[in-house]
């Protein structure tokens, strides 16, 4: 299978035990998240919360999101950067801020998202590539190839995962 041309999910290898990411929909679907999230910058949790959600589309890992409330205060400063998804509608971006710190643009909320993702409603999503650490439960994620989808890979994920080089045509 070549990286350059989109794979076709019924060649792609389902590993048992693990979640295909070409078996997620699209369009994709919503769905909570029991384990505990959290995330580390600049060597504090800026973020801590058993009340997720994660967003699951055909070749991404997921993205999760969390409640506003879940975010240390002054952890996010809202950016003038925004950027449109055709299922989730217009997102706004944050900068994640510990002290001098800064991580530009690394989060994004839907304020008013679509009606299939009323949900998420001011939750909120990061970046895990300028992060110390995000984890799902006690997993430490890699974040997505590429470093324009956000999704956060973990353990029990299978690609190949769109955002590498050559896979944007996907």
């Amino acid at each position: 299978m070549s990286l350059f041309r989109r794979p076709d999910p019924r060649d792609v290898e389902r590993v048992p035990g693990k979640e295909s990411v070409w078996d997620y929909p699209r369009p994709p679907r919503l769905e909570p998240v029991v384990d505990r999230i959290h995330i580390v910058f600049d060597g504090a949790t800026v973020a801590d919360t058993t009340a997720a959600y994660r967003v699951l589309e055909t070749s991404h890992p997921p993205n999760y999101y969390l409640p506003p409330g879940a975010f240390v205060d002054g952890a996010l400063v809202h950016t003038r950067r925004g950027s449109f998804c055709e299922w989730k509608g217009e997102a706004h971006y944050y900068d994640v801020v510990v002290g001098d710190r800064t991580a530009p643009d690394a989060a994004w909320a839907y304020d008013r998202p679509t009606p299939g993702f009323a949900p998420i409603a001011g939750y909120v999503a990061v970046y895990a590539g300028p992060m110390d650490a995000c984890f799902v439960g006690d997993e430490r994620v890699t974040p997505q190839p590429g470093g324009f989808y956000g999704g956060w890979v973990t353990d029990d994920l299978t690609g190949p995962f769109k955002g590498g080089p050559g896979t944007n045509g996907w």
